[in-house]
């Protein structure tokens, strides 16, 4: 599916996309609890919409990063459709952002560092 063909009130969508930003995360408090909310823009080629993450979600992905939504909802907001992983569904990240990637060919680079003498015992160590 494609975000162009995303309707509101729709579920069971499965589409795949970029995040294009994620904004600020805000603290709510819904049915007693308190919970964390940030909204992300994603985009494929035939368009963007916004994602709504909760709590530990936010923390999956960022900006540049290829995810899946499985089972995805979306509602109008507002005036504005939005779409949401929901309480059935699950974001995937498909693909990290280049940006953030650790570069594996520095993952085994060596180097010096200098320490003092006095930096490698213990003042109370006997020896």
């Amino acid at each position: 599916m494609k975000i162009s063909e995303i309707k509101a009130n729709q579920g069971n969508i499965n589409i795949s996309a970029e995040v294009q930003e994620i904004q600020a995360v805000k603290e709510i408090e819904k049915f007693g609890r308190k919970l964390k909310l940030a909204n992300a823009i994603i985009q494929d080629d035939s368009g963007k919409i916004k994602l709504t993450l909760w709590n530990s979600e936010i923390d999956k992905i960022k900006a540049g990063d290829k995810i899946s939504i499985i089972n995805g909802y979306a509602k109008e907001y507002m005036k504005e459709l939005q779409l949401t992983a929901g309480k059935f569904g699950k974001i995937e990240v498909i693909k990290s952002s280049e940006k953030f990637k650790n570069n594996s060919d520095n993952a085994n680079a060596k180097g010096t560092i200098e320490v003092e003498e006095s930096d490698l015992y213990d003042d109370e160590e006997e020896w």
